[in-house]
């Protein structure tokens, strides 16, 4: 065996290997209920821990905590160990973060509205081809008027002015429809009493993070708690998708490696596939394509092979297939689907057998150090290390205090972004209002004023000239009438009269 070779169990007659290097071809495991998925998952976990490569796993039924525990020794456990031709089977604990959205069971975990996307935040929310188009022009206004959009206060704040300024807006954007506007907030609303505000904000996490080494040089696993996070399936897969397209655009190119950079767990993806648009669906299927030159391998976690579509499936080299029980007509045709998946093995029937796998049984292909895919092999998976179960809450409560980045996440941030920068416009632009309404005012008092000085100063004027022809009337009666007695006077002096 390889040093870069993870041991997945064996066949009685020979072990069945992965090729760690071959794990950014990604992979699939599959199988009904309670056939070992779990444990699979839990296996391949600390193989690649313990080869120093990083892994990232959501914890959807909260065993997968085991993980930071280790294992205990059984009959049944040496008799596999010893079916399988295991030597040297130690138990031991990985070293494990454990992260929560609700920040209950781990470090919170949040991203900004920002780093999600439009496109990501319209399948979140269920938006239609409109709605996604009012929320594509909230995003590129934001971005153009440099409005950060943090969390959902922001997204409500921003969407709002877009709307009351639609009519501005629209020579540039496009048109703004005001009811799909409101449509979007009313679905934030749904999204809020769903958890989801708890989500969105800062510290967002790092993607650093989550590709760390311990002391010794294992890999760091990453345990990020769904148990609740499950019951909001829309935000969960869109969390998880929206973790891959980070990882995707914030690593470097790296190319084929003997190991690879990360390895990342999506389990119950049929949720993300499940009722996923077109558009959604080729951004997935180009994330899975364009991330193994960055060195990260995505394994699926669902029960049929069909959950996934067929452009995604066939970028999966890695298949690990449990058991499946054909009671209907559908499931019969799942288990012709799985059998169809593998290179045939002319040893058995693979459709045949499918149905007769025991629990920690596997059909299982890998793919060679050439990347061909090896013939299916009817597998007895190899116990963990780690402990079976969960680990209890004292645990859980010991590991995240003594966690180094819990100092990182722990205080939520609320610095100035869209929500206070668009409030402040308003208030400046209420007292930029005042202060026109203001000075409309005291013009129009002005002129008012002016206009009454004018009205007076006629008045006057016209009182003025009133008195005047009155003095001269006065003047001349006074005049005429002092002359007419003066007259009589003299000729009263020369006739005798008076």
């Amino acid at each position: 065996m390889a040093e870069n070779d993870i041991l997945l169990g064996g066949t009685g007659s020979k072990q069945i290997l992965l090729n760690a290097g071959m794990a950014n071809r990604h992979g699939l495991i599959t199988g009904a209920t309670g056939t070992g998925k779990t444990v699979t998952l839990q296996v391949l976990a600390e193989s690649f821990s313990r080869l120093g490569v990083p892994v990232f796993t959501a914890d959807v039924k909260g065993d997968l905590s085991g993980l930071a525990g280790a294992g205990k020794a059984h009959p049944k456990i040496d008799e596999r160990l010893q079916f399988i031709g295991i030597e040297g089977h130690t138990f031991e604990a990985c070293p494990t973060v454990f992260w929560d959205v609700f920040g209950k069971k781990g470090h919170p975990v949040r991203t900004t509205a920002s780093e999600m996307g439009p496109t990501l935040l319209s399948n979140l929310l269920e938006l239609n081809e409109t709605q996604e188009g009012v929320m594509q022009i909230a995003f590129s206004v934001a971005d153009d008027q440099g409005l950060l959009l943090l969390d959902l206060k922001d997204l409500r704040a921003m969407l709002n002015w877009v709307a009351d300024h639609a009519a501005e807006l629209e020579r540039q954007y496009g048109r703004i429809s005001k009811a799909s506007a409101t449509a979007i907030l009313r679905r934030l609303l749904v999204l809020e009493e769903a958890g989801g505000e708890i989500f969105f904000g800062e510290p967002a996490i790092r993607i650093d993070h989550l590709m760390q080494n311990d002391f010794s040089g294992r890999g760091v696993i990453s345990i990020l708690d769904a148990t609740t996070l499950y019951h909001s399936p829309r935000i969960y897969a869109t969390f998880l998708l929206w973790l891959l397209s980070e990882l995707m655009e914030n690593l470097p190119e790296r190319g084929d490696a003997d190991l690879p950079r990360l390895v990342f767990f999506f389990d119950e993806a049929h949720l993300l596939f499940s009722s996923a648009p077109k558009a959604l669906l080729e951004k997935i299927t180009q994330v899975v394509r364009l991330i193994r030159s960055k060195g990260v391998g995505v394994f699926f976690i669902t029960q049929y092979p069909n959950d996934v579509p067929n452009e995604v499936i066939g970028q999966l080299g890695n298949r690990i297939q449990h058991a499946l029980r054909a009671f209907t007509p559908q499931d019969r045709k799942a288990v012709k689907a799985a059998a169809g998946t593998f290179r045939e093995n002319p040893a058995f029937d693979t459709e045949e057998v499918i149905g007769q796998l025991g629990v920690g049984e596997a059909l299982i292909s890998t793919l060679d150090k050439k990347g061909v895919p090896t013939v299916v092999e009817r597998t007895l998976m190899a116990p963990p290390r780690s402990q079976f179960g969960p680990i209890d809450d004292a645990r859980r409560a010991e590991l995240i205090a003594r966690s180094p980045l819990g100092s990182a996440y722990e205080t939520a941030l609320d610095r100035e972004s869209a929500y206070e920068m668009l409030a402040k416009r308003e208030v400046e632009l209420a007292q930029q209002r005042q202060r026109e309404a203001e000075e409309a005012a005291r013009v129009k008092a002005e002129e008012e004023l002016r206009k009454q000085q004018e009205r007076d100063a006629r008045a006057a004027e016209r009182r003025e000239g009133i008195g005047e022809a009155l003095a001269k009337s006065v003047a001349r009666a006074l005049g005429s009438n002092l002359g007419r007695q003066i007259v009589r006077g003299i000729l009263g002096s020369i006739t005798g009269r008076r």
